[in-house]
């Protein structure tokens, strides 16, 4: 008999196994309803949800242990990814149940974990039921001692609704973005991360990161100074003091987030769609980014920290590997027939920042690129749900400077310019007149990055440009990091503010989390009328603006 490592003989029973398990396990309802279970999640603690499921067997120092928590992402209607790292190389196993107890389960292949992937792993969970609750748990074994193993971690997932006209299938998600910028890090004495537990007691089906998902080159000191003089005392750990440059050090502000009690917590009960913005790599990076006078890098290599901050980014986050495109972060998720979300990158392709008043659209002046353009047009033109949610990393009619300070360079699409389209608003032009041409209704765009909320209407009446067909744009943020605002709005695409909330000039800029000016949105979509609700909230789980939207024909 043909002898076989151990975790490949277990691969085999599990898709020996896996069929009629399926047709066992995933007929049955779940014990305890979504919001019945994270409700008693509260009530438990985190120790309760994040703890051991099972006893483990002691091996004493060799049993490896999950600091960071377990984390899922880019749910669909069949399928998951699960996320965790341990202390030490091993193999991750992932077991999925319909009930809580995990009566039955699905075991998936082991997934290993070592230094090449910064003792990271993820699973996707595939063959999964739509429109239901999937409960998961985590553990690790030892490479080298594969008795060793860590205590179970438990979390949760829902998959998107597979038809409409059923019971229970409106769909509720969040968005926000920017953790632990500008220096607020974690402090548990002004209550941590606390937005996210803010977040967690809407139990929505999912939530969107628009970015900033850490801050590779903003610096963790143990003290910073508050505006009225107090200070704000970090939790810091190995490496946060400085920028990041190596990869190791790159895994490491992730790794520093998941230290927060709320932001682990949030994780094993929500899943996650993150895209990235700049301070995953450096602040207003693109092609054009000099670091020759930063005396905080060594590395002076733009190219060569994208490189790593991207990889990173997909190393220590439950993202899909796409097959096509090593590293590609744009892509479009389909939540059910009333649901596609559309998960742009505006970083990674873009042209040098500059003035941005090209009038020709080239590779210079391109913010989406032509490749992810073309995929963009294609998959809205194809989308048959009812509404399709664009998760922009940056807003489309604020004007962002590269160097705030001189108010010059186009770090964003708006360049300040009044009148016609110029710069990347030539190629957001053009995409625009693309969905007037066919016909290409109930868009709807959300972001983050300015660090502050508001909602923008824009309108080809009021417009420079007019080929186009009204739409909205809803701005939240930031999650855990410094509040600013307002920004300048360009006239080209005709914005008008509906509604913002930023800090008075009393209060100043770059004000601390426990400030309470963290944001986040809440968008709910109604099976029975089809009709999408935008909420935008604050820290204190207070309703700022509320706007109710209804489907055109």
């Amino acid at each position: 008999m043909l002898h076989q490592p151990g975790h490949l003989r277990v691969s085999l029973l599990i898709q020996r196994a896996r069929a009629s398990l399926l047709m066992k396990s995933f007929t049955k309802p779940p014990s305890i309803p979504r919001r019945g279970f994270l409700q008693l999640s509260a009530v438990s603690g985190a120790g309760a949800l994040a703890g051991c499921a099972s006893p483990a067997i002691s091996y004493g120092p060799q049993r490896p242990i999950m600091h960071h928590g377990v984390q899922s992402g880019d749910a669909d209607q069949t399928s998951c990814v699960v996320w965790s790292s341990a202390d030490r190389p091993g193999f991750m196993h992932v077991e999925a149940s319909l009930d809580q107890t995990f009566n039955e389960v699905i075991r998936f292949a082991p997934v290993l974990a070592n230094e090449e992937s910064g003792l990271a792993a993820k699973c996707l969970l595939t063959g999964l039921p739509a429109g239901r609750e999937i409960y998961y748990r985590v553990y690790f074994s030892a490479l080298d001692q594969p008795k060793a193993k860590s205590p179970m971690m438990t979390g949760q997932c829902r998959t998107a609704p597979a038809v409409a006209g059923k019971a229970n299938n409106d769909v509720r998600f969040a968005w926000s973005g920017d953790t632990a910028g500008q220096g607020w890090g974690i402090d548990p004495a002004h209550g941590g991360m606390a937005t996210y537990s803010a977040i967690a007691r809407h139990s929505p089906d999912f939530m969107i990161h628009s970015g900033d998902t850490i801050y590779a080159d903003g610096p963790i000191q143990k003290e910073q100074k508050m505006p009225d003089g107090s200070v704000w005392h970090n939790h810091v750990s190995d490496g946060v003091h400085k920028v990041a440059e190596s990869l190791e050090e790159y895994r490491g502000r992730w790794r520093y987030n998941l230290s927060d009690t709320h932001l682990r917590l949030f994780n094993s009960q929500i899943p996650v769609y993150y895209q990235w913005d700049d301070h995953e790599v450096t602040n207003n990076w693109s092609s054009s980014k000099d670091l020759a006078n930063d005396p905080r890098y060594t590395e002076k290599s733009i190219e060569v920290l994208a490189k790593r901050g991207k990889r990173a980014f997909h190393e220590m986050l439950p993202t899909r590997v796409h097959s096509s495109e090593v590293g590609r972060i744009y892509r479009k998720i389909s939540y059910g027939p009333m649901l596609d979300v559309f998960m742009l990158d505006l970083r990674s392709y873009r042209g040098p920042n500059t003035n941005g008043d090209q009038t020709m659209l080239d590779d210079d002046s391109r913010i989406f690129g032509a490749t992810q353009m073309a995929w963009f047009k294609k998959a809205l033109t194809e989308s048959q749900a009812t509404w399709k949610v664009i998760a922009s990393d940056m807003p489309i009619g604020l004007v962002i400077w590269d160097d705030f300070m001189s108010s010059s360079g186009v770090e964003g699409i708006a360049n300040g310019i009044k009148g016609a389209p110029l710069g990347r608003e030539l190629e957001l032009a053009g995409f625009l007149r693309y969905l007037k041409q066919h016909d290409v209704k109930n868009t709807l765009w959300i972001t983050a990055d300015v660090h502050y909320t508001a909602a923008h209407h824009y309108h080809p009446d009021r417009a420079a440009f007019k080929d186009f067909l009204p739409f909205w744009e809803f701005v939240s943020g930031p999650l855990h990091a410094g509040t600013f605002g307002p920004a300048q709005l360009d006239d080209t695409f005709g914005p008008e503010v509906k509604f913002s909330k930023t800090p008075t000039t009393a209060q100043g800029v770059n004000l601390p989390p426990s400030a309470g000016l963290q944001f986040f949105g809440l968008v709910d979509i109604e099976q029975s009328s089809q009709a999408l609700t935008v909420r935008l909230m604050d820290r204190n789980d207070q309703e700022l603006y509320r706007k109710v939207l209804k489907p055109a024909a």
